[in-house]
């Protein structure tokens, strides 16, 4: 054979070894241990969730899928290392409502926060509850809305940084009462807790999956969830439509996410363990003691989860332009 032509066929052979290693690959994935990147300090109610999902999937996967925390910057450090990382389905990224708000919420990023993943399937939708030290002067809703309009910046409203959940319930919160309160991050929400529990800040809203203990061991005053309907786990806790805020409401939904550039075979691998996950006695047990349950089985698609994500960008865009509060 000609040296040329061999040449032609040795780079044709090396072209196309990347494609037909693609469906084998997929084929025998998972065949080591998986890592999913939690973007937030352990410990935390996206933690909480992450942990409940990497067992049960794991389970599913016949490998371990290990949770690591790489938290920071409002959930941006651990979302650009798994944006930057091998499209394999070894690294994912279980994160929160924060991937729905860093688009608008950061005018500069590292790392493409929209086509920079591939996604696997939605989680669950926490929902959020408004809390209050135990001698908060007010015991409803209506009663802590009055407190906050006639306090005003006065009043100290935690959270656990600028893009957190609690962050943007607070937005959500002052833009329905149309009253600014004098906000305080902390470093995550266990610090932002701690506060609020030992009375030196006034107010929180966050995750069911983070209140729902101190709620019940009655350490916090609640005033509502924000959700249509009465949650299972705090049957006695009013909606904020029933305490007069119809517009009050956010649940903080989880989702997980592959690089982009992951085949998908594996994309579709990940989403069927997930969806069996979700399934799983163990799993939807825990769920249902932190307030939450796991979406419907059709939500767990890549489809179906891309689909709500792009919706959820564009209702946040508006109303974190309109506080005029970024992260950088």
């Amino acid at each position: 054979m000609p040296r040329f032509a061999r040449r032609a066929l040795l780079a044709l052979a090396a072209l196309s070894a990347p494609l037909a290693a693609g469906p084998a690959a997929a084929q025998q994935f998972p065949g080591r241990t998986i890592t999913m990147i939690v973007p937030f300090a352990a410990g935390g109610p996206t933690d909480t969730v992450a942990r409940l999902v990497a067992e049960a999937m794991g389970r599913e996967l016949g490998q371990t899928v290990v949770v690591e925390n790489a938290g920071g910057a409002g959930g941006t450090i651990g979302a650009q290392r798994v944006a930057n990382a091998r499209p394999d389905g070894y690294t994912l990224l279980l994160h929160h409502i924060g991937m729905a708000t860093a688009p608008t919420l950061y005018r500069r990023l590292a790392y493409d926060p929209v086509n920079g993943f591939e996604t696997v399937g939605l989680v669950t939708e926490v929902p959020m509850t408004l809390v209050a030290r135990k001698d908060f002067p007010a015991n409803t809703l209506q009663e802590a809305v009055a407190v906050i309009r006639r306090e005003k910046d006065k009043l100290n409203y935690a959270n656990a940084g600028i893009g957190a959940a609690s962050h943007l319930c607070g937005l959500l919160l002052m833009k329905s009462v149309d009253t600014a309160m004098t906000t305080v991050p902390f470093r995550g929400t266990a610090p932002a807790m701690q506060e609020l529990l030992s009375g030196r800040v006034d107010l929180l809203c966050d995750q069911t999956t983070n209140t729902t203990e101190q709620i019940k061991a009655g350490e916090v005053k609640v005033f509502t969830v924000t959700t249509p309907e009465r949650l299972a786990a705090l049957p006695d806790v009013p909606t904020s439509t029933e305490g007069g805020l119809p517009d009050f409401q956010v649940s903080v939904w989880h989702g997980l996410y592959a690089p982009k550039g992951t085949p998908a075979a594996v994309t579709q691998r990940l989403s069927q363990a997930l969806q069996v996950a979700l399934r799983d006695p163990r799993l939807v047990s825990r769920f249902a003691e932190l307030g939450t349950t796991p979406v419907a089985q059709e939500r767990a698609t890549p489809e179906a989860h891309r689909q709500f994500w792009m919706a959820d960008i564009a209702k946040w865009k508006p109303i974190i332009q309109a506080a005029g509060q970024y992260a950088d």
